[in-house]
């Protein structure tokens, strides 16, 4: 499982002496930082929160655009937002829903439902070896 990663323009301001993070892929999702590694670590945190309340709200995600131009970098939201969406994707493209998934499993639609939603999502080891089954492809988190 490759992680999903958005690019972000992180540019020092000399104004405001911070280092200023903003996503083109998704407006209004800025932070700032007093050090490039602190705005990296900030810029994850504001990419996970956005990403979250997408989901929640259900509203689609948009596909992170090529890395492009100086002073931009890949940031990655945390494990389980990346899992999700990971999850997500996989169903999708093999042309299952929820309940298709939760069958191969041998889970409530439920209990697949949550491992799709970022906030909710913990699956155990004997769960992430059956969706290597299901997908036909081998999870190995970095």
């Amino acid at each position: 499982m490759k992680p999903t990663s958005y690019p972000a323009s992180i540019t020092w301001s000399e104004d405001d002496k911070v280092f200023e993070v903003s996503f083109p892929d998704l407006s209004g999702c800025i932070t700032f930082g007093p050090s490039l590694d602190e705005a990296k670590a900030m810029a994850s945190e504001a990419l996970t929160g956005v990403l979250e309340a997408m989901i929640a709200r259900g509203i689609s995600l948009p596909s992170p655009s090529p890395m492009k131009g100086k002073h931009m970098y890949a940031i990655e939201p945390s494990t389980s937002v990346s899992f999700a969406l990971w999850l997500r994707e996989r169903r999708r493209a093999s042309g299952m829903t929820l309940t298709d998934v939760a069958d191969k499993l041998g889970v409530r639609y439920q209990v697949y439902q949550k491992l799709e939603d970022p906030r909710k999502t913990n699956p155990t080891l004997k769960t992430l070896a059956k969706l290597e089954k299901v997908f036909g492809e081998r999870l190995i988190m970095v």
